[in-house]
């Protein structure tokens, strides 16, 4: 699998009650905050509180561009496991 298809996975199996808040830092080197999200194949369409500089607040973004995901929240580590990561959280 590349990237793109591990993003794509990531966001598709994103648990119910987990909030779908974060950050997507992208290739294009922006950081986009979400609040809310929807997936298709290769590409997600994020949804923002606020809207950008030039007013849109939604946007869609290629899987592919996508180079990490900030979360804002503080939920455990071991309730990633829900996403597909492995192994044990240290205290």
């Amino acid at each position: 699998m590349d990237a793109a298809q591990y993003w794509n996975h990531i966001f598709r199996a994103w648990p119910a009650g987990y909030p779908r808040q974060g950050l997507i830092i992208t290739s294009f080197q922006e950081t986009i905050p979400f609040n809310n999200f929807m997936v298709s194949e290769g590409i997600i369409l994020i949804e923002r509180d606020k809207p950008d500089a030039v007013g849109a607040r939604k946007a869609m973004i290629a899987m592919s561009a996508i180079v990490a995901v900030k979360l804002t929240d503080t939920f455990e580590l071991s309730r990633f496991k829900a996403f597909g990561f492995e192994g044990t959280a240290a205290k």
